[in-house]
């Protein structure tokens, strides 16, 4: 048995980051165990959720995966094969709650995967500015679907003990049955640093053990725990257990400051279809992990370490023999951008692996964001002619090709409009500025364990 709750935004910028990071620190310390989510593409929050809970952070998206896709990627998160099984799963939303891929619908949005996963939702308002207005935003935002269900509101950002008591008042008027959850107050000591692509990853420490008290003693100063949980209605989810074949195939997958963009559930399906995840540094590693038959590089910040990643030549080597070798290689976005020939920043150009004969270039604009389908042209590591599957793009390079060529993706935005968004294909690598999400289309991780296979019996 376990309970579940969605953090939910009015807008971006509210301040749901902030909130669910709080909420998932105060509970880890009461010894309650946390599965978190995040809702949408993102994965910069979920490295912050990991930071706080201990526990991997799994993406749920109406628009890249599917109603079952996203159901059993929740059951099998909080049914775990392994570990410990969690006692509240706490999922943050993306963007305002019924903000999504749609305009007139809840396709790709918070409001949707809430229905979907039939958890309550607690919604965060940025209360700054407002007193009685504050309950006319509860109002709307609480009636507008009537399929919804809340546990309460945040008040955030909240100035003083008389802005607290306006509030209370408000509600109690005009929302006497949406419970006021919580009022914090504005806390800068709190606040995260952002860059280019959003908030400073956890993998750079952004979370130290100081800002972490400072954030549960902030949600305990301002939320009444016990009441919050014992309200939230006690549910049980199956997973789908399957046998995991024995194909013994090893995929190293680049883990590290610079590539730390990876949707787990990547993964967990390269796993279940028989791989053996072995991590690797491109960063502090000089060799590549042992009897390996392919080779994953997600994405990142390479440009942030463009220097390191370019003097480290003995790693920028291996990966390209191993390339080189026709062993199956999966790279996307910054990884995409490492196995090019150079990254160009505002500081230098670097030379990177030379796999791609392309070179990318570091803008101080953003040059692609958005919802991405691709359909292969030809048969490769990611499966036959014509597998779709769909992902996201979000990137501020660009990439400048040194010599035409053909591209193995034909890419589509969320409106089903073309793009000019390239698969690149090197003997058995490809690269792409998108972030699959291989739980669209599971054919794809069985299809590169296979191409590992078929690698590793052809060197054997």
């Amino acid at each position: 048995m376990h309970t579940s709750i969605i953090i939910g935004g009015t807008q971006s910028g509210s301040g749901k980051t902030l909130v669910s990071l709080a909420i998932m620190t105060a509970l880890t310390r009461r010894g309650i165990t946390v599965q978190p989510f995040k809702c949408g593409p993102d994965f910069i929050d979920p490295g912050l959720h990991k930071a706080v809970t201990g526990n991997k952070s799994i993406n749920l998206d109406g628009w890249m995966l599917s109603k079952d896709s996203c159901l059993a990627t929740y059951a099998s998160a909080m049914n775990p094969e392994t570990g410990t099984q969690p006692d509240i799963a706490v999922i943050e939303g993306v963007m305002g709650l019924f903000d999504g891929a749609s305009g007139s619908s809840d396709e790709g949005s918070t409001a949707q995967i809430a229905k979907w996963i039939n958890a309550p939702v607690l919604l965060v308002i940025d209360g700054r500015s407002m007193a009685r207005s504050f309950a006319a935003v509860a109002h709307g935002f609480t009636t507008l679907d009537p399929e919804l269900t809340f546990a309460g509101c945040i008040a955030n950002k909240v100035g003083s003990a008389n802005h607290k008591s306006l509030i209370h008042e408000a509600m109690q008027t005009y929302c006497p049955d949406i419970p006021l959850t919580g009022c914090m107050p504005r806390n800068e000591e709190i606040t995260l640093p952002s860059r280019h692509l959003g908030l400073v990853t956890a993998e750079e420490g952004v979370l130290s053990a100081e800002r972490i008290k400072k954030l549960a003693d902030w949600a305990e100063a301002s939320i009444d725990f016990n009441q919050l949980l014992a309200n939230l209605p006690k549910r049980t989810v199956s997973a789908e257990t399957a046998h995991k074949p024995e194909k013994n195939v090893r995929i190293a997958v680049a883990q590290d400051t610079a590539f730390c963009f990876c949707y787990p559930d990547n993964l967990r399906l390269l796993e279940k279809n028989g791989a053996d995840i072995v991590p690797f540094s491109p960063l502090n590693d000089h060799v590549l992990p042992e009897n390996i038959d392919g080779m994953y590089l997600p994405g990142g910040y390479p440009e942030l370490y463009a220097e390191r990643l370019s003097l480290n030549a003995t790693m920028r080597s291996a990966i390209r023999a191993f390339s080189e070798s026709g062993k199956p290689v999966y790279a996307e976005c910054g990884g995409f951008m490492y196995l090019t020939q150079q990254i160009t920043t505002d500081a230098a150009t670097y030379p990177m692996c030379g796999i791609f004969n392309i070179q990318c270039t570091m803008d101080n604009r953003r040059r692609a964001l958005g919802y991405r389908e691709i359909t292969t042209t030809a048969d490769s590591i990611l499966g036959g002619t014509g597998t779709t599957a769909r992902g996201h793009e979000f990137h501020y390079s660009f990439a400048e090709e040194n010599a035409p060529h053909t591209s193995l993706y034909a890419v589509t935005d969320r409106k089903g409009a073309p793009t000019s968004t390239s698969g690149y294909v090197s003997n058995n690598t490809v690269g792409s500025y998108v972030h699959l999400h291989f739980a669209s289309q599971p054919k794809v991780p069985e299809a590169f364990v296979e191409a590992c296979l078929q690698a590793r019996n052809v060197h054997d």
